[in-house]
């Protein structure tokens, strides 16, 4: 979420609260620029990174195994293009980018996720206009044997990447449509079933 959101959220939805141990009826609830300011404070010291690690760590540690499949996935979160604050000024961390017709303003989550168990163990923030192959080296672990995405992820120079990275993983992103090469029926076919696996990395996280 933008630090607008989860302000919001804070005042909106008793389990954020509950997480945040936030009482309302004792205290005020952070604003969005505490909130930023705090986050500035985790991004100063590599704490997001520790605690990122952390729980990791504690999952494996309670049986959660990583299997040799990753799905690498990306999600936009949406900030208000406003420039009615105090700077007159948009984030200089945020930035916008078009996906489909539509236009965004705002950051991308990307994440890696186990394909089997679901435990997303790679994670990373960008500003929205940063493309999702240019992350993917930031969300495997290296010991993939399959590496699942969608048709953004793929190309020569991923392909090359990706025997670096991962040398033991087969490449199962989706197959794109090329001018004058459109995909074939049994490439949509192979396309569908691919994206039904690496659709579940989205779905995790929402």
């Amino acid at each position: 979420m933008a630090d607008e959101a989860c302000e919001d959220a804070l005042y909106d939805v008793a389990v954020f609260r509950e997480f945040c141990r936030f009482d309302p009826g004792c205290e005020r609830i952070a604003d969005a620029t505490t909130l930023l300011n705090f986050r500035h404070l985790l991004e100063q010291h590599d704490l997001g990174a520790a605690l990122f690690a952390k729980v990791g760590e504690l999952l494996l540690a309670n049986g959660m195994k990583l299997s040799g499949g990753t799905i690498v996935d990306a999600t936009l979160i949406a900030a208000p293009p406003s420039v009615k604050n105090q700077d007159k000024s948009r984030d200089p961390e945020m930035h916008q980018t078009r996906k489909g017709n539509q236009w965004y303003f705002g950051m991308k989550l990307h994440i890696g996720t186990d394909s089997q168990s679901g435990r997303v163990h790679g994670a990373s923030v960008t500003a929205a206009n940063v493309h999702d192959n240019h992350e993917v080296p930031n969300l495997l672990h290296g010991e993939e044997t399959r590496f699942h995405g969608n048709s953004a992820c793929r190309g020569k120079a991923q392909r090359e990447r990706l025997k670096d990275i991962a040398p033991k993983a087969k490449d199962f992103t989706n197959k794109r449509a090329h001018r004058n090469c459109p995909l074939t029926d049994a490439d949509k076919g192979t396309n569908r079933r691919k994206s039904s696996v690496s659709g579940q990395g989205c779905s995790r996280m929402r």
